[in-house]
């Protein structure tokens, strides 16, 4: 056995002059090297042997598991087939060691073996089986033709199937921050803060088979100057420019390695290392400095930008020492002229005192020298100017603070410098005047540059005079109300004006932070109650600087009281500030979820509790704000489980807001939808209520499905009623008369019935109706005060329900509707406004509930008509200043806490109110209001609310997020007068709506579409301020650049303006949001059917790149890259390209005018037209369904009228190489201007899937029902080459998924089908790619992600292709047949055989 294939050995003799010991050694392992090659030759010989035989054994059919095991063992005798048993001192031999003769042959013979299993004629295994082995991979491969050869062809095949795992210009799909969801989601947790670290993916380096690549290891390996490094740099740059929340960052960014605790195990999402962040940062200041030497007043980009450099600095995000070798290096090689200001020395400045950058200024010398150079003469033209002075005086400030720091730098230190600071203090000793303190309101621009200045080297004492400030009015003594008896005295402090926001922008960050702690110990724990101009002053402070100064208002409130009801002023003024104030700054930080936990606990604890009225309302009220503020899934339980504890109240609108979520912004991810039906469980566990149909038929049909079958129980309320009515009329009779005993109200309340409690307004009511005068308001408030607040909430939904049947019987007697409705209203401003005895916005919130009787709706009307209701928001809006609070500059005036609350709320309380008000709590009502107004077709009566109320709804934090999800909730339902009062609701000046847009929605003539410049500026808006920028990329790639000079457009400059700072866009939260929701706005406005404005953005889209070569060179398009592949194709942006559609575009062939197109832009026409189309498909996924529906309508109808689909004239190859041409990425085709409307169109529809929630990828399919029948090749791959990209993100989407693929195999069966017919002959073979991919994309969805050794198909996919491919023809169904759940066919199913079991 041993000689058998043998070859004879030679070995190299070993040298004469190797000593006797080592020359023992040679001869052993001469020795050991024969054994081992013996060994070896009859391993080699064994397998050339079972090759043949498993040859010979092919010929007759073997079982699929008996092939799966053979091709398992061939692989593994591949790849391992250089592997051998080498002892310590073997490796200089190994070394020497190269393949024999024996070895090569059964390395043949495996090969023959594994060709015959993958033939297509027989496909004993599947191809797909060599793309998944990693055999391409082995890293010694021999120098062999044969086994090349194999490895060619498996990398051709591999590369061929992942063109259909990703999308076109899939490059070019980078998160924009537009919307609140930034996929994809690393992690499938929904539930707010109660996961530390949850990470969001912001991008993904896909690999060639689409899987998500993401991680610590991921983002470590990325090369510098590579295509995905240029990417990442893409989006931090972009994020820079337009400041997500302080959340995001943490959740995509990996500390520094010098800060990384070494327990630290792998971030997952996290893909941005410390070496991009400081790449981008450094980009940043560069940006920022050109902007100031062009003379732009940029300077809230500067203190917007230091913000979020002190909290990247601070977490340790960025080393600092290799940063500032890296920004001096930037500053010198790039421009030696760049630096011409002291604002990179005040940005350092600002960060100084950080713990982290002090300890490297400690330990390193030559950081200091390098800050120390970034020093530059102030050349003012304004030398009084604040921002002049600082920069004048902030080098200064900065030696001052390095010589504090450590005695060995101070001889670097700029000792003119340092004498300058004498003028620091010389200035603080005239204006203090040893008092410390300043009258903030009357300063100087020279007095406010100087005190900005002093806030860097005084931080301490600037903040005491500050503190002075706000308490220099003294105190004053709150007299406790008629219904309190305490001795406690309650001390305030008397108003001033609160600190400009225009003086606060300017402090250090340092002194931000310690006023913010010193306001804190005042507010939370101080024994004198503050005034409203601090807590103002507080909240401006934490506005300023969103990023470094955030902090949990209710974890402050905690820590400092075990039980924050304990201290019932420091809990009343922190809901007061959440919920008038920092409402969407906790949306902004992406603390609102956990932020609705927390206050829940609250209201648990309270809903309980007799008598504590005004805290539980104000918590439920900040409860409801929080739930509207909502814009995706939340979890209503911290721990997922049971029902909730929210309100009757807040259940009820948790569902209303969960239907405006799901059919304006779709459900995000798949976790989501399958939470949705414990979470609707959860809620209506403890809620009797039934929708109305009018209100269900506008619900999201996903919703409307769950709740149908609930039955409405107010029958069988009513009944109750009339059983108790007896009693509760005799209790009534008793407490509520005019002689009634006093002593009866303290027994009714501690010994009458739970049943009967909840009918005590219902009582009242009857009673009222008839003798009105007869009721005793004193016994009956003081009664409803002594009620827990969950009593005094059943009694108002009870009541409701009460005084409608009683209508309605009145009714049915012959009563006047008008003169009952009166009725009605007079008996209710006796709760509500004569004695003040009831919460009028859950009153309202009851009514509206009720919408099923039109009576419920004509009295809330009434009661907003009242002229009681409309002169307390008058007073309102008298007494609170502009909506933006931030702005007011006077002296607050506090309302009595009677007059803010009435009596019911303020009966027992005596500490004052800050910003809360009965008007103030219809704030979140009266857009719920106007929403049930319309489902039950009130149009004119919503018209007339939002008339008299558009001023006051100024007020409304989220009055952008209403009139944006109202719009799209009702699209296609609302006049165009009831849409202009819509938009009223907004402050018009200070949102940015295309120029054009007011003409456009007043036209008389609402049946003409606007014109595509209209629709062609407003995706240029999106491109030049939503869609990140592309990078000047240094190495050029193509795939980023597009090989183009870059001209940097003007981002965030949108109608003359610079980057706003947060509070002035709190809603909807960052500049793109704003952007791109006014856009969507502009769409949902316009007087036109979706079907034209779809139309519109696929003419665009289909002609951009001549047109936009037209516009930039003023001549007409010429019809380019007609080759001998493609004799006759022609642009895609022709009219020939769109067959009949050049009768419907003017002569220019898209319809644009605008010859500046190009330059408004900034970018190259060819990157335009890439950029235009991402925007587009952004902008398409914002929109109702309705658009999305006519996109693939109109998508399908180009494709098919395509000259590459209609020239009968050519050939099946030429018709083949003109689609799979059409094709490819679109970014190249630009560059030298040979799109095609079909790459175009793709390439939108791939740009609109990826923005896209997954819920709304449902009604994908039907482009490829509007495209079939489909009888081409081509067609086929049209339509792999749309949805296969989708199939990925599907993977735990199983019904989804499904559907989608019945869809292309479908397709697949209108050209292979046994019965088709298609236009000219097709092989099985020219679909190989498309086979491939199914195999992969099957084993994709069964893993739930990139496919693993391990990975096995689902037993429902098996079972659904195997019932497609019966119709298919025999040569391509045997391709297909091991993905079926029959074992005698599929190695699938044969080794796996619970997958069977499964499916039987």
């Amino acid at each position: 056995m041993q000689g058998v294939g043998s070859p004879a050995q030679s070995a190299a003799e070993p040298s004469s002059t190797l000593s006797p010991m080592k020359s023992n050694d040679v001869n052993g392992q001469q020795s050991t090297r024969a054994r081992t090659s013996v060994r070896e030759n009859a391993i080699s010989s064994l397998r050339q042997l079972s090759c043949k035989i498993i040859l010979v054994g092919l010929d007759s059919n073997l079982m699929p598991v008996t092939l799966a095991d053979i091709f398992n063992h061939m692989m593994n005798w591949l790849v391992n087939w250089d592997q051998k048993q080498q002892g310590p001192d073997e490796f200089d031999s190994a070394k020497m060691w190269r393949p024999d003769n024996a070895l090569m042959e059964w390395l043949h013979n495996c090969l023959d073996v594994v060709w015959v299993l993958v033939e297509d004629n027989k496909c004993r295994v599947p191809f797909y089986e060599l793309i998944r082995s990693g055999l391409q991979f082995i890293e010694n491969i021999p120098d062999d033709e044969a086994l090349f050869t194999l490895i060619l062809e498996i990398h051709r095949r591999r590369d061929m199937m992942a063109t259909h795992m990703q999308m076109l210009d899939q490059h070019l799909h980078c998160p924009t921050f537009g919307t609140p969801r930034l996929l994809p989601q690393a992690t499938t947790n929904i539930s707010g803060e109660t996961v530390t670290n949850m990470r969001y993916s912001p991008i993904t380096y896909p690999s060639v088979l689409g899987e998500p690549l993401h991680g610590e290891e991921i983002a470590s390996s990325i090369q510098r100057g590579s295509l995905d490094w240029e990417r990442a740099l893409r989006f931090l740059r972009h994020a820079f420019r337009n400041t997500p929340s302080p959340d995001w960052w943490r959740r995509v960014l990996l500390l520094a390695p010098l800060h990384r605790l070494p327990a630290q195990g792998p971030t997952l999402g996290a893909v941005f290392t410390s070496e991009m962040i400081s790449e981008a940062t450094i980009d940043r200041i560069v940006e920022l400095l050109k902007l100031t030497n062009s003379e732009a007043n940029c300077w809230q980009e500067w203190l917007v930008f230091s913000d979020v450099f002190f909290f990247l600095m601070k977490h340790g995000c960025i080393d600092f020492v290799d940063f500032i070798g890296k920004l001096v290096s930037q500053l010198q090689d790039n421009d030696q002229h760049i630096l011409k200001t002291n604002h990179v020395t005040w940005l350092l400045a600002q960060i100084i005192r950080v713990e982290l950058v002090m300890n490297a200024l400690n330990t390193n010398v030559e950081a200091t020298r390098k800050i120390l150079s970034f020093h530059k003469e102030d050349r003012s033209t304004d030398p009084n100017n604040p921002q002049s002075i600082l920069l004048d005086f902030i080098s200064s400030c900065q030696n001052l603070r390095i010589w504090s720091l450590n005695t060995s730098t101070r001889e670097y230190l700029n000792n003119e410098q340092l004498q300058k600071g004498k003028q620091i203090d010389e200035w603080w000793r005239q204006v203090s005047k040893g008092e410390r303190i300043m009258d903030y309101m009357n300063m100087d621009e020279r007095s406010i540059g100087m005190f900005w200045v002093v806030s860097y080297t005084m931080a301490q004492p600037a903040c005491e005079t500050v503190m002075n400030w706000l308490t220099s009015a003294g105190v004053t003594e709150i007299l406790p109300g008629p219904n309190i008896q305490s001795n406690e005295r309650l001390m305030v402090m008397q108003e001033v004006s609160p600190l400009p926001v225009s003086l606060i922008s300017g402090f250090s960050i340092n002194l931000c932070l310690k006023l913010a702690h010193q306001m804190e110990e005042s507010i939370f724990s101080g024994q004198v109650l503050p005034s409203i101009a601090m807590v103002e002053t507080y909240v401006r402070v934490l506005l300023i600087a969103p990023h470094s100064l955030f902090r949990s208002l209710m974890t402050l409130l905690t820590q400092r009281n075990q039980n924050p009801l304990s201290r019932p002023a420091a809990s009343l003024l922190v809901f007061e500030i959440l919920n008038y104030r920092l409402l969407l700054l906790y949306r902004y930080q992406g603390k609102h979820k956990g932020l609705i936990h927390d206050v829940t606990k609250i209201i648990a604890t309270l809903k309980g509790k007799r008598g504590d009225h005004r805290a539980f309302r104000l918590a439920e009220n900040l409860c409801l704000n929080l739930i509207l503020s909502m814009r995706e899934f939340f979890y209503v339980k911290r721990d997922g489980k049971g029902p909730t504890e929210f309100t009757e109240t807040l259940n009820r609108t948790t569902v209303t807001n969960l239907a405006i979520i799901i059919k304006t912004r779709g459900v995000a991810e798949v976790e989501h939808l399958l939470y949705l039906q414990t979470m609707l469980e959860q809620i209506l566990a403890t809620s009797q209520h039934a929708w109305s149909e009018k209100t269900l038929r506008y619900f999201p049909s996903i919703l409307r499905d769950a709740l149908a079958g609930r039955i409405d129980k107010r029958g069988l309320a009513i009944q109750a009623w009339q059983q108790a009515e007896t009693t509760v009329i005799n209790q009534c009779t008793q407490l509520l008369s005019a002689s009634a005993d006093p002593t009866y109200v303290v027994t009714y309340v501690n010994h009458s019935f739970p049943q009967h409690r909840q009918y005590l307004c219902a009582g009242v009511w009857v009673l009222m109706y008839s003798h009105p005068e007869s009721i005793n308001s004193l016994h009956l408030g003081r009664v409803l005060n002594e009620f827990s607040p969950e009593e005094v909430t059943a009694n108002i939904y009870t009541m409701v329900d009460v005084l409608l049947h009683h209508l309605n019987v009145e009714l049915q007697r012959g009563r006047s509707l008008q003169e009952l409705v009166l009725k009605v209203c007079a008996n209710l401003a006796f709760f509500i406004w004569t004695h003040e005895l009831l919460p009028l916005d859950i009153l309202l919130l009851a009514l509206i509930d009720r919408d099923d009787d039109p009576n419920a709706l004509r009295i809330v009307i009434n009661i907003l008509d009242s002229k009681e209701l409309q002169q307390r928001v008058k007073l309102y809006l008298m007494n609170r200043g502009p909506p933006e609070h931030w702005l007011f500059s006077g002296t607050f005036k506090r309302t009595e806490l009677q007059k803010a609350l009435g009596n019911h709320l303020s009966w027992k309380d005596r500490y004052p109110t800050f910003f809360d008000d009965i008007a103030a709590r219809l704030l979140p009502v009266i857009p719920l209001i106007i929403y049930r107004l319309i489902e039950n077709d009130a149009i004119d009566a919503a018209d007339r609310v939002l008339q008299v109320y558009s001023t006051f709804l100024h007020y409304y934090p989220l009055n952008f997020t209403f009139v944006r999800d109202i719009l799209a909730y009702f699209y296609g339902h609302l006049p165009g007068k009831l849409i202009l009062r819509i938009l009223n609701v907004l402050d018009v000046k200070k949102i940015p709506f295309s120029e054009s847009f007011p003409q456009h929605i007043n036209s008389s003539n609402a049946s003409i579409c606007p014109p595509l410049d209209y629709f062609a500026t407003l995706l240029l808006g999106l491109v030049n301020h939503v869609i990140p920028p592309l990078n000047n990329s240094k190495n050029g790639q193509a795939g980023e650049t597009l090989n183009c000079p870059v001209r940097p457009p003007p981002h965030n400059k949108a109608q003359g303006e610079g980057q706003k700072p947060f509070y002035q866009i709190q809603d909807p939260g960052t500049n793109t949001q704003l952007i791109l929701e006014t856009a969507v706005i502009e769409l949902l406005s316009l007087p036109v059917t979706a079907t034209q404005i779809v139309s519109s953005l696929v003419q665009i889209v289909v002609h951009i790149q001549p047109t936009l070569v037209q516009s930039s060179s003023g001549l007409h398009p010429t019809t380019v890259g007609q080759s001998s592949v493609l004799p006759t194709s022609p642009s895609g942006g022709s009219t020939d390209s769109l067959g009949g559609a050049a009768n419907r575009a003017p002569s220019s062939g898209s319809g644009l005018s605008n010859s500046n197109f190009v330059w408004r832009s900034g970018y190259t026409c060819q990157q335009l037209s890439c950029l235009l189309i991402q925007g587009c498909g952004l902008l398409l996924a914002q929109l109702p369904q309705e658009f999305h529906v006519q996109l693939y309508i109109e998508a399908a109808r180009v494709i098919k009228e395509s000259w590459w689909l209609t020239d009968g004239k050519r050939s099946v190859g030429e018709l083949e190489s003109a689609v799979c041409y059409a094709l490819l990425d679109p970014t190249w085709a630009a560059q030298d201007n040979t799109s095609t409307a079909i790459g175009n169109v793709v390439a939108l529809l791939h740009a609109f899937f990826s923005n896209l929630p997954v819920e709304w990828l449902e009604g994908t399919h039907v482009i490829i029902k509007h495209l079939r029948p489909v009888t081409s090749i081509a067609g086929l791959r049209i339509a792999f080459r749309i949805m296969g990209p989708l199939l990925p993100r599907l993977a735990n989407a199983h019904t989804l998924f499904s559907k989608i693929l019945s869809v292309l195999l479908n397709v697949i069966s209108d050209v292979f089908g046994r019965n088709s017919q298609p236009s000219a002959p097709i092989e099985a073979s020219e679909i190989a790619d498309i086979i491939d991919y199914l195999h992969h994309i099957v084993h994709y969805e069964g893993q739930g992600g990139p496919v693993q050794a391990s990975s096995k198909p689902r037993a429902e996919v098996l079972v659904l292709i195997g019932r497609a491919i019966e119709n298919l023809r025999p040569d391509v169904q045997h391709l297909l047949r091991h993905l079926t759940a029959d074992v005698n066919y599929s190695i699938y199913a044969a080794t796996h055989p619970k997958l069977v079991q499964n499916t039987n």
